[in-house]
């Protein structure tokens, strides 16, 4: 096809294929390994906790993968997300760049994770699975789940980071609506979860914890599977229509980006927004540059080690070569709970290592500032996960004030922030501090990881 962008899209501009980055990287990707063996796992190997169809997607090369008619159903509710142009915001920095932002707080969910959930759900239905296992940080893929979970008849067990959990019960409340049960992380349902309170019974918890929990129940049961809300590549996958998106609006708006801008924990709506243009460039269109922001307190990108280790704590899950902080390490209890993760989805942390993506991490109070601005000027509130994000694109903005270049930036707004406003509460009265992670706690973590050949 002539034009790739409107061939994966229909005539609503919903697109009909997600796009899969493996098809254009320069090197492939680092097999993922089976954590007690450490050789390249295999499908049935995978097919204890995940159905075939999202297996099948995670392994494979093709570059367009057709969206079935039942899930493009549901994403059209709200698909195609908005793109606005930040006029106001532009006003008020006195800038020449042209801001753009893909707003993805219009899902029922309020956030980005609703693109995934709602397919992970379908696969999962169709293979006659009755339960999902998950883990949650913010809540924001806990929420998406239970929801798709509600439409498509399953039921949701969602284990939720307990310093999130404690931080957000409105969060929990919305997942319990949709019938899903919430728990906090580490828990007494599990082995996992018990040994650890037996450790420290004052643990705040981890994604990594949460996600130790959620696979050892979708291990024991056959009619259970898991379900992960970031990190893997079919859930990188199926955020691209959030890019493929803004391809197609941007045309309409005369525009090209020269940076694209998303926050990153475990990498999704990061990549959901940039490997569509990451690929076109690989295929010999114009380079963009890909900046990936993430807390300073949880620095993966900028400064784990790019290395195989577990996605989980416990060791329970595969092993996957990427940016790391260690699977030990639990990360300060600041409040953009979905970016506290101690790796970096594999293809992320691969791209970020060839030089595709330029990484950068920024304190709390700073990204806070930056929604702050951000709502007074456009009228949104953003998650303190999208704030980072946004403290990114004003600082770019601000460059070109002094610059006098009039470039043009994309960022994701990836959600709202109306769950988070005891967050924004603890900010306006003084509350909120910058956190440092421990670098011994990260040393120790990272003294423990895997030895690979």
């Amino acid at each position: 096809m002539s034009d790739p962008v409107k061939y994966l899209l229909d005539e609503e501009h919903l697109p009909r294929f997600w796009y899969n980055i493996n098809a254009d990287l320069p090197e492939p990707p680092h097999p993922v390994l089976h954590p007690a063996t450490h050789q390249p796992i295999t499908p049935d190997e995978l097919g204890v906790i995940f159905p075939r169809a999202v297996i099948e997607q995670e392994m494979s090369t093709e570059r367009d993968i057709e969206i079935p008619q039942p899930v493009r159903e549901v994403l059209r509710q709200w698909r195609p997300s908005p793109l606005y142009r930040a006029r106001r915001l532009e006003q008020a920095l006195d800038t020449p760049a042209r801001i753009f932002y893909k707003y993805e707080g219009v899902s029922p969910s309020g956030s980005h994770k609703a693109n995934t959930a709602i397919a992970q759900a379908f696969y999962n239905k169709a293979e006659g699975v009755k339960r999902i296992t998950t883990e949650t940080g913010a809540g924001q893929w806990g929420s998406s789940l239970s929801l798709a979970g509600s439409m498509f008849g399953l039921e949701i067990l969602v284990y939720m980071v307990k310093v999130s959990f404690n931080q957000k019960p409105y969060r929990r409340a919305f997942m319990e609506s949709f019938g899903a049960r919430c728990l906090a992380s580490p828990s007494d349902t599990t082995e996992c979860g018990r040994t650890i309170l037996a450790e420290n019974p004052d643990n705040s918890g981890s994604l990594g914890i949460a996600i130790s929990e959620a696979v050892e129940l979708a291990a024991q049961r056959e009619d259970t599977k898991y379900a992960l809300g970031s990190v893997l590549n079919h859930v990188l996958l199926h955020q691209t229509v959030i890019g493929l998106e803004a391809m197609k609006q941007l045309e309409m708006a005369d525009a090209y980006p020269d940076m694209v801008i998303g926050c990153t924990g475990g990498g999704s709506n990061f990549a959901g927004i940039a490997f569509p243009f990451i690929g076109a460039h690989l295929r010999g269109g114009p380079k963009v540059r890909c900046i990936a922001v993430e807390p300073s307190a949880c620095p993966t990108l900028t400064k784990g080690l790019f290395a195989y280790d577990y996605g989980d704590t416990a060791r329970l899950t595969p092993l996957c070569k990427m940016h790391t902080l260690g699977s030990t390490f639990v990360p300060p209890g600041f409040h953009a709970g979905g970016l506290r993760y101690h790796g970096m989805a594999p293809q992320v942390s691969h791209l970020t290592a060839l030089g595709h993506i330029d990484p950068r991490s920024y304190n709390q109070l700073e990204c806070f500032a930056a929604g702050i601005e951000f709502a007074k000027a456009e009228g949104i509130l953003p998650a303190p996960e999208a704030n980072h994000a946004v403290r990114a694109a004003i600082d770019e903005a601000e460059k070109c004030r002094e610059s006098g270049e009039a470039k043009t930036i994309l960022f994701n707004l990836s959600g709202h922030g109306h769950f988070d406003m005891q967050a924004y509460m603890d900010y306006f009265a003084g509350k909120l501090k910058d956190l440092d992670y421990a670098e011994n706690e990260v040393a120790m973590a990272l003294a423990g990881l895997p030895s690979v050949g």
